[in-house]
């Protein structure tokens, strides 16, 4: 809440502009029902018709007087509205950005988007019209009240004598309903998720005939949204009924009560009718006040889901005492480094003693840890134990941004954005020369094929655009990484979907990088041995290390690593022998 009230703060001009609208159109419509009473009083019953165009006038003056200020009002609070969310929208995707691997390992994209999407427009009809609108309501009751008094005393407590059961009923009514919403809000992101998850993996739910499948699990979880949204409808049917007959019954007792001082000549008829009218802008807060406090309980909903989100904080962090490097290298270090994650040992006492230049190569089954130790490099995790080292310098020492830019990473889950060719490939090179990217890609072994589509580098992929397959996916990212000037170049099982032949000449491409320190995941024999050394983890730990010779003279893990997948050629080999 102190984060939407520093927005608020900073745009208070525009509220104050629209608050001073709405007080001067407040001004001008307490004046109507006393032009209705003169009108009845002095020119209907007393014939006083000169008095008539003024006072006709001087309705037409008001309402066109309320209705400049009401455009004023509304378009200036729209728009105040408008900046403010957009303000709070950009430090809640400032503030994703800035949170840790972890919180995304734990956190779905549908919530996420619940949160930045749903959420924040939830607060913005608060604070756009549902707000200045409740001040209006409250203005209204309280002035209205005051003139009621200063009227008739006893005909005002009459009208105020339901007001209190009615201001319960609402209060009642914004606590269920906050509740409510809270879970129809929950809901909604799982909703969203499905829905995400479903589309996002389509091509694979129609290779396996899931679609009846799909279309359940996705029923289902509409099911229970359909059922808190009929819960709510319910929690709205029992209360609002009740404040729409109390606020009604008002102005029945006001009317005979009224109708009584009139035939006793203790009040006017045009009085009475001005009474009304002002009675009616007590009923009408009334009226009002449910839906109202149903929003303002929606907001509050809102803004507690989204505070969950602020009150995560990046673990992260440049330290203050943060060492500055002129340029960094390459020259890595892991002394002694282990991790555990979610209470479970990932890797185990690990040190890699990685030269400025050299390419160090690491091999392991599934889930031996392979990724998470070069996570760690980034400083994506910190290590449990032990640190890493570049250039001597503890990467917890420098900068954040700098540590990241000297890395360039292929993921091993390859992800391109809905944009062109070039901006994928320059995504970590702003205002990379078109020379230097299609170098890249020829490198990659991209250029070919993006040269055959019609716009070139300037094709869009993703869902809206061309879709590309596996392979090329994977020499677009790999484009990506070879483009930038980082000095560390990371390929996470980099070229799992390529053909060997493509496979050997980008891995000729990344040798000739030889300035760059290279960490190469793969499960092919072919892509790591000609790396200055090679590790093999197992659960965590390193079980063999060295060069490709080396591991094959020790017959051990490597050595059937390299059996099971040249197999077929060896014996080929011995045949032709």
């Amino acid at each position: 809440m102190q984060r939407l009230k520093k927005h608020l703060k900073k745009h208070k001009k525009g509220y104050l502009i629209s608050i001073a609208a709405m007080i001067g159109s407040i001004g001008l419509d307490m004046f109507n029902p006393m032009m209705t009473k003169l009108i009845i009083d002095e020119v209907i019953k007393k014939g006083k018709m000169e008095i008539f165009p003024w006072a006709l006038g001087a309705i037409v003056g008001i309402t066109i007087g309320r209705a400049v200020l009401g455009y004023i009002k509304e378009f200036t609070c729209d728009l105040t509205g408008t900046k403010v969310i957009a303000d709070y929208r950009k430090e809640l995707f400032n503030h994703i950005q800035s949170l840790p691997f972890s919180f995304f390992d734990r956190t779905n994209t549908g919530e996420l988007m619940s949160r930045i999407k749903e959420d924040c427009d939830t607060i913005w009809r608060a604070i756009s019209y549902g707000a200045i609108l409740l001040a209006e309501q409250i203005i209204y009751f309280i002035v209205a009240s005051a003139i009621l008094f200063y009227i008739s005393w006893k005909l005002a407590l009459i009208s105020l004598i339901v007001m209190p059961i009615i201001a319960w009923l609402a209060l009642d009514l914004e606590k269920k309903i906050g509740e409510t919403y809270g879970k129809i809000s929950d809901q909604s992101a799982v909703l969203n998720t499905t829905a995400q998850e479903n589309i996002a993996g389509m091509r694979l739910v129609k290779a396996f005939a899931r679609e009846k499948y799909e279309i359940g699990k996705f029923m289902e979880e509409n099911e229970r949204n359909y059922h808190l949204q009929v819960e709510q409808s319910f929690v709205w049917s029992k209360y609002h009924p009740k404040i729409e007959f109390l606020s009604n019954i008002v102005i029945v007792l006001v009317t005979a009560a009224g109708g009584y001082l009139v035939i006793g000549e203790e009040m006017s008829l045009g009085t009475l009718v001005a009474f009304t009218n002002y009675v009616y802008m007590l009923i009408w807060p009334m009226r009002m006040i449910g839906w109202l406090t149903n929003m303002m309980g929606e907001c509050r909903a809102a803004l507690e889901k989204i505070d969950r989100i602020f009150i995560e904080k990046p673990e992260i962090q440049t330290p203050q005492d943060k060492i500055e490097l002129p340029t960094i290298r390459g020259y890595v270090k892991f002394e002694d480094v282990s991790l555990e994650y979610h209470g479970a040992r990932v890797l185990h006492n690990i040190s890699i003693d990685a030269k400025p230049g050299s390419t160090i190569a690491i091999m392991g089954t599934t889930g031996a840890g392979k990724s998470s130790l070069i996570h760690l490099l980034g400083r994506y995790y910190e290590p449990t134990e032990g640190r890493i080292t570049i250039d001597g310098v503890d990467i917890r020492k420098i900068d954040l941004t700098m540590l990241r830019k000297s890395i360039s990473v292929v993921m091993q889950d390859t992800f391109l954005f809905s944009d062109t060719i070039e901006e994928n490939i320059g995504f970590g090179a702003p205002g990379l020369a078109e020379e230097k990217l299609i170098a890249g890609a020829k490198d990659a072994r991209a250029h070919d094929f993006v040269a055959e589509m019609d716009k070139k580098y300037e094709t869009v992929i993703g869902e809206r655009g061309v879709g590309l397959s596996g392979g090329q996916k994977q020499r677009i990212a790999i484009a990506r990484a070879l483009v930038t000037d980082s000095p560390i170049l990371i390929l996470d099982d980099a070229t799992s979907a390529l053909d060997m032949e493509t496979e050997y000449q980008i891995q000729k491409a990344i040798e000739s990088q030889r300035g760059r320190t290279k960490f190469i995941i793969a499960h092919r024999v072919s892509a790591v041995k000609n790396a200055d050394e090679i590790i093999l983890l197992e659960d965590g730990h390193i079980v063999e290390r060295g060069k490709h010779e080396e591991l094959l003279a020790l017959r051990g893990k490597y050595y059937e690593t390299y059996q099971a997948q040249y197999q077929g050629i060896l014996d080929t080999m011995e045949v032709i022998g």
